[in-house]
């Protein structure tokens, strides 16, 4: 029987247990995970080509999860989760700091940090009704962050138990747990469910055996905006990015995700196609545009309600083709239906199929977007440009919020929620910091 088993490889699961490992020489370790090996992970979806992947898509399972994508870590409290109300807002950048401390440990050093705060634009921002929101970041980029995670895989396959593709069938709570998968039955005193976003469907399942009942779930849309490279210079001379927020009478909308020089590529998840935003180092040759997306959130009463609105809205673009639709700003405010230019300032840096978002994209993400532009145009004292492109619709997915206490600890006693899958954090680093407070709070425990 292991003392702690987890659900789970990403990235909360490998701060977990590497907080464990280094807590507890004594300690037992297993680590179940339905993907692959960091090395093993390979998808056709990685050389812009379709999914070749057999049972679960390797571009989002396996060790790291979704830390093996561009590895970008905001070390702040003002976006990307809850945790700070969960365990206190000094001790959330507490722990943010122990892991970028161990990821430059571990050869991410290598990607220097930079930091988007700037005093003078928030007071500007103020006055036009626009909150800055700033953050730390350590952006490792893809390779980067893959060199990363694996250096951590060496470090802990000798001590930890790692069992790969395997399929969790059914968990049984009878003096400690009885976990069975394809690969085999195993015992453990505490379990962790650690099963990030797309760990989702299986944890609805598990959750109603077991004996949990989720509450409320979010689900954030938006239009991603391609810009000419120069519009926001007035704002980011002192900083790579930003991010900005503004709050309207129905709605809150924040910029995410935002890649000066980069490019707008296709993202897969859950069955859908969305525009995403690709950094300047995850090519030879920088782009010539700036993109973001301006994420609106939602809640709904049901993960499934929530997963309904997302597959009709975006289902209905993509076509069963993979299809994005893209629109000039100009012809967003005139309600006209946009046609590919024969020449224009801003060159699209994603093939997708011009029309018009009012026809395919719920009023309110495009009034949003246009109170957005009217604000920034007072912060910028300029024009958006009207040939700005604006592609529908991008998507964050988030996991149902199950309770848990102080330690994470759900009523079944023994069973844990980590990462993304508590609803608690929603980016990379609360998830790492989430882990590294779980792995404390476990180790305190054990030696009571």
């Amino acid at each position: 029987m292991y003392n702690i088993t987890i659900i789970g490889a990403g990235v909360s699961s490998i701060f977990l247990a590497y907080s464990l490992m280094k807590s507890d020489e004594e300690i037992s370790i297993h680590i179940i995970d339905k993907g692959k090996k960091l090395e093993e992970r390979v998808c056709g979806l990685d050389e812009g080509r379709n999914c070749t992947c057999e049972e679960g898509c390797s571009k989002y399972l396996g060790f790291a999860g979704l830390g093996k994508s561009e590895g970008k870590f905001n070390y702040t409290n003002d976006f990307g989760g809850e945790l700070g109300r969960k365990i206190g807002h000094e001790g959330t950048l507490r722990y943010m700091e122990e892991v970028d401390d161990i990821l430059c440990r571990f050869g991410g050093g290598k990607a220097e940090p930079y930091n988007t705060e700037n005093k003078s634009l928030v007071e500007k921002a103020a006055r036009h009704s626009l909150q800055v929101l700033s953050t730390r970041v350590r952006h490792l980029g893809t390779e980067l962050a893959q060199e990363v995670f694996q250096n951590m895989y060496e470090a802990m396959k000798s001590t930890i138990t790692f069992t790969f593709e395997a399929d969790v069938n059914s968990i049984q709570n009878r003096s400690g747990f009885t976990i069975y998968t394809n690969k085999g039955t195993f015992t453990s005193e505490k379990i962790v469910f650690a099963t990030g976003t797309s760990g989702s469907q299986w944890l609805k399942r598990q959750s109603h055996s077991i004996g949990l009942y989720p509450g409320k779930t979010r689900l954030d849309l938006g239009l991603r905006v391609e810009m000419r490279g120069n519009q926001l210079d007035s704002i980011l001379r002192d900083t790579f990015e930003t991010k900005l927020m503004l709050k309207g009478s129905d709605y809150t909308a924040t910029t995410y995700c935002m890649n000066p020089k980069g490019r707008i590529i296709r993202k897969f998840q859950n069955g859908l196609v969305m525009p995403d935003g690709q950094n300047k180092g995850e090519k030879d040759i920088p782009g010539q545009n700036l993109n973001f997306t301006l994420f609106v959130p939602q809640y709904f009463d049901s993960h499934s309600a929530a997963m309904k609105e997302a597959e009709t809205i975006i289902g209905r673009i993509n076509r069963a083709r993979n299809r994005i639709v893209v629109q000039r700003l100009a012809d967003l405010t005139r309600k006209k239906f946009s046609i590919r230019p024969v020449a224009s300032p801003i060159s699209p840096s994603l093939h997708a199929e011009f029309g018009s978002l009012h026809e395919e994209v719920p009023e309110l993400y495009t009034r949003a977007l246009l109170d957005f532009f009217e604000a920034l145009e007072g912060l910028l004292e300029e024009e958006i440009d009207p040939d700005t492109l604006l592609y529908g619709i991008d998507a964050k997915f988030y996991e149902p919020k199950l309770y848990t206490n102080e330690q994470f600890e759900t009523q079944v006693p023994g069973l844990y929620l980590v990462g993304d899958c508590s609803g608690e954090t929603h980016s990379l680093s609360q998830a790492a910091a989430s882990g590294l407070y779980l792995g404390s709070s476990l180790t305190k425990s054990q030696d009571e």
